[in-house]
């Protein structure tokens, strides 16, 4: 009995130790599973944050969630937020967009916000308002340089206001003065524009993201004289002299979460029965309420303003309208719109004229991606429809320039197929010297009047010297006709626009690789046709100012599109011309037009291109055309370089003295671009995001920041990878308690065993 006794004491101190070293190995271990799944909760967390913000723009008291963070002065602070919701309305011909943008203050300071981005190149901008709490703002068209000292003047006073800018066409800067701690600045602008159409589809694009854009160093100067006789001028060495104020900072997706979150709804209401509606670049929701009606709106929510928005929808038949008219009655005039899309050329001449295709690819690093797969397939498909009869070239550019054969060559087998290798090999870098590659591209070798010469040039557009280019295409174009190509996302659409308009040319884009072959082969259908040539339009009663005054070419599928103001609507419209050999003509009685909306607006933004492009031909001195836009402008309050819209609260925010904050709101990164390629190689350390006291005694200009160099990476300094480290660290100290303990434990273990 004694024996039994001594047994069970000795044995239960040791079964004792066994269950707590069992207990502690257990703890221990879910303390490290704890640790671990607590480190993913915040290694994913700022991304989910950041992309699953919902734009509800109208509550300016709500608070959102994701958002940018910068280190001030040791200390952590959120940067504005910036939320975006787009309302747009077809109504047949044309539409209304309505662009609302919330500047969300989280910080404790007062801040004053800038937002440069893109719209599209055809909209007249005409209204503005600002929503503060329950108060609406409405804005007024002023002269450029007298809206931009309101503005200064009410932020210096403390007034809460907004100011819409254009920096070119398609580039408008929003300025949000006085946003108070905690508050929410609701910005509103309108703008009309047409809806654009070739063959039976029709077609809205909707710019998002602005691509960060190459701006060459002045190397030449470039002189204007006076047109006086005096003898004396002007000179400007620099060819993006407002570099700084089209260079918003761009984020590096591989180390921020996308910003700038953007919901869009279209109302369609074609006018006609409706077939197939797609949008080429979001998933989309589409109701159909009636036969000519559909709802069109993100099936995501809202998204990344990273890529453009494009929508296309075709009538129920396989014929679109050929002919449309439309009135529109403002004040004492009456305001026209018609559409007439002439007769295939192909049925006037069944042989095609031999040709001379000189082929430009822009190579640069904003290519880099899936830009340059696009471009290579792009060019690659418009080698194998090139005709025994064609000659051609290749001009391949970054920073520099190669030329593939010394002149065009035949079009057979031997020359397409070392074209072929010499795209197939191109790697996207380097900057875009596009100038240079124009002017090599127009130089005509060949002096052949019997070919037809065309230029047909594939780029994002991505530069900010357009007028460099504008300029070199009115010297050289010669006979050639500019066509331009559209690759990316985002391309430029201004320059591309502008261009294929001087160069008496066509304009295609091209937004992903599934859309290559389609789009290629509707340019080549206008590339293998002759252009419906000699057009003139004349109006049988009224007094018309028709735009454009020189109606262009137009090619197959193209509508050609004629804005009037007229003294009043009566009589007919007869468009006269040439479909290959043959004359053509069609009268439109006017009393048969419908009722248009903004088609004045539509008039005037047209007009102000027309005088713009007199401006860049030198048909009209610098002068006289802004005098001209300036008048379009003020008379139908619509924005342009000249003049800006302007919006002020008149009630004081901002105590005096208190200090004032100027943060640039940064963008994306189109979709598809490479960082690294337009960027350079990512420094250890970031930048930190342009924020700072907005001083009330600076200029507008010297409070502009400083652009960065082009292979500067300009983002915010953010807290995410110090948690993770602190975090990493406690795990590793866990894992060595664990061991040392585990260590201690091991001879009890060898003791008992």
């Amino acid at each position: 009995m004694d024996t039994y006794d001594t047994a069970d004491d000795d044995e239960h101190p040791m079964l004792k130790g066994l269950i707590k070293l069992g207990l502690l190995l257990l703890a221990q271990g879910i303390a490290v599973m704890l640790m671990a799944f607590v480190a993913l909760l915040v290694s994913f967390g700022t991304s989910w944050s950041a992309t699953t913000e919902q734009a509800s723009l109208l509550q300016p008291g709500d608070p959102r969630s994701g958002s940018l963070l910068l280190k001030d002065g040791g200390a952590i602070t959120e940067a504005i937020r910036l939320g975006i919701d787009v309302d747009i309305t077809v109504s047949g011909p044309t539409l209304r967009a309505r662009v609302t943008q919330a500047f969300r203050n989280p910080t404790q300071d007062w801040v004053e916000a800038t937002y440069v981005y893109p719209l599209a190149i055809g909209g007249a901008i005409d209204t503005l308002k600002m929503v503060v709490g329950d108060r609406i703002i409405v804005g007024d068209i002023k002269e450029r340089q007298q809206a931009r000292l309101i503005y200064e003047e009410a932020r210096r006073a403390g007034q809460r206001a907004a100011l819409t800018e254009q920096e070119r066409p398609n580039i408008f800067t929003n300025s949000v003065a006085n946003i108070g701690p905690g508050e929410t600045v609701l910005v509103q602008i309108e703008y009309q524009e047409p809806v654009h159409q070739s063959g039976n589809e029709y077609s809205l694009r909707l710019p998002l993201v602005i691509g960060p854009r190459y701006n060459p160093a002045p190397i030449v100067q470039s002189v204007d004289f006076r047109n006086d006789g005096s003898g004396w001028g002007a000179t400007t060495s620099d060819p993006v002299a407002d570099r700084d104020r089209i260079s918003p900072p761009v984020l590096d997706p591989a180390k921020t979460a996308p910003v700038n979150p953007t919901s869009i709804t279209v109302h369609l209401k074609a006018g006609f029965a409706l077939g197939e509606v797609k949008s080429h670049h979001h998933n989309v929701k589409i109701e159909s309420p009636d036969s000519t009606t559909r709802i069109v709106t993100l099936a995501d929510g809202a998204v990344p303003a990273d890529r453009d928005f494009e929508l296309t929808w075709k009538p129920v038949t396989d014929k679109a309208p050929s002919v449309g008219l439309f009135r529109e009655r403002v004040g004492d005039a009456d305001y026209l719109l018609a559409f007439v899309t002439p007769p295939g050329a192909e049925q006037a001449t069944p042989k095609p004229l031999p040709r001379e295709v000189v082929f430009v690819i822009d190579n640069s690093g904003s290519m880099g991606g899936t830009s340059m797969v696009q471009a290579k397939a792009s060019l690659a498909y418009a080698l194998t429809r090139l005709l025994p009869t064609d000659r051609f070239n290749v001009i391949r550019f970054d920073d520099t320039m190669d030329v593939l054969f010394p002149a065009s060559v035949p079009a057979d087998a031997a020359h397409v197929g070392e074209a072929t290798s010499f795209v197939g090999a191109l790697q996207a870098r380097g900057g875009t010297e596009m100038v240079p590659a124009m002017r090599a591209a127009l130089a005509d070798k060949l002096s052949d009047t019997g070919m037809v010469r065309q230029v047909v040039f594939l780029t994002d557009g991505a530069i900010g010297n357009e007028q460099q280019l504008f300029e070199t295409i009115t010297a050289m174009r010669g006979r050639s006709r500019v066509f331009m190509v559209g690759i990316g996302s985002a391309p430029n659409t201004y320059l591309m626009t502008r261009a294929a308009e001087l160069g008496r040319g066509a304009f295609t884009h091209i937004g992903s690789v599934e859309q290559v072959e389609e789009r290629m082969r509707g340019l080549f259908a206008k590339l293998e046709n002759p252009a419906v040539t000699g057009l003139a339009a004349k109006f049988s009663e009224a007094n018309a100012d028709i735009t454009p005054a020189i109606i262009p070419d137009v090619y197959r599928d193209e509508p050609l599109v004629l804005a009037a103001k007229l003294d009043k609507l009566e009589g007919s419209l007869e468009i006269r011309g040439r479909v290959g050999d043959r004359p053509w003509s069609v009268t439109l009685p006017l009393q048969h037009a419908a009722e248009g909306k903004g088609l004045s607006k539509l008039w005037a933004k047209r007009k102000i291109g027309d005088a713009e492009v007199a401006r860049a031909m030198r048909e009209l001195a610098p002068g006289e055309a802004d005098k001209a836009i300036l008048t379009l402008a003020l008379d139908h309050q619509i924005v342009t370089r000249l003049t800006s819209l302007v919006a002020v609260d008149k009630t004081p925010s901002r105590s005096e003295g208190a200090p004032l904050k100027l943060s640039e709101l940064p963008i994306n990164l189109p979709a598809g671009w490479d960082f690294e390629k337009v960027f350079g190689e990512r420094p250890q350390i970031p930048a930190q995001l342009r924020e700072r006291h907005a001083d009330a005694g600076t200029s507008p200009a010297m409070r502009r920041p400083t652009p960065a160099a082009p292979d500067s990476i300009r983002l915010p300094k953010t807290a995410t990878s110090a948690e993770l480290k602190m975090i990493a660290g406690l795990i590793l100290i866990v894992l060595a308690l664990f061991l040392f303990v585990f260590n201690r434990r091991r001879p009890l273990l060898t003791n008992a065993a």
